[in-house]
């Protein structure tokens, strides 16, 4: 039995989801977390992740990932290795040494603020956002909002996983790509 290309995708994605484990009540009650450790662990299931998140942006010609703390720093320079592109955190506050712009962005449960460097994209780079999970959406939202504060253009962006049901994709830029790897 021959199994088409679309088919070899399905069964990754089978095996890769296979390996992502929930935590209820973490990191408060009433969340249920999905853990991506078991899929880093796994050489096999962090290798076909690492090659399935880079595929869909082979054209874009991006010139930098920005990566959002702290998963998003697992997938986002093998991204960026395999695009041939720079790497770029987005941190938490205070944890950057330099000068740093900010802002501020809702989340499932509560709010926070992500920085980065002042210096970390030149004017008309092409910059995919990528995270290991997109939620709410604020998250990327603000990277979205920082990246352009520094003259970046978004021509991607990159997950891991996506939770359907909180229509996180809604707060994103509606005309440029969004892919997620897996979806719960």
């Amino acid at each position: 039995m021959s199994v088409d290309k679309k088919g070899w995708n399905e069964v990754y994605i089978q095996h890769l989801k296979e390996n992502i484990r929930d935590v209820k009540d973490f990191p408060k009650p009433g969340i249920l977390f999905k853990d991506i450790t078991p899929l880093l662990k796994n050489p096999d299931t962090l290798h076909i992740t690492s090659r399935l998140l880079a595929k869909p942006f082979m054209n874009k010609n991006a010139e930098l990932i920005v990566g959002l703390e702290s998963r998003g720093f697992l997938f986002g320079p093998t991204i960026a290795m395999r695009l041939h592109a720079g790497f770029v955190p987005i941190r938490k506050p205070n944890k950057l040494p330099a000068k740093t712009v900010s802002a501020t962005y809702q989340l499932e449960y509560g709010e926070d603020k992500v920085e980065i460097h002042a210096d970390s994209i030149i004017e008309g780079s092409r910059v995919i956002i990528h995270d290991d999970l997109i939620a709410t959406g604020g998250t990327a939202a603000a990277a979205t909002e920082l990246v352009e504060k520094l003259g970046g253009e978004v021509v991607g962006y990159s997950f891991l996983i996506e939770l359907k049901a909180l229509e996180g994709r809604k707060k994103l830029k509606q005309d440029v790509e969004c892919f997620s790897l897996m979806t719960f």
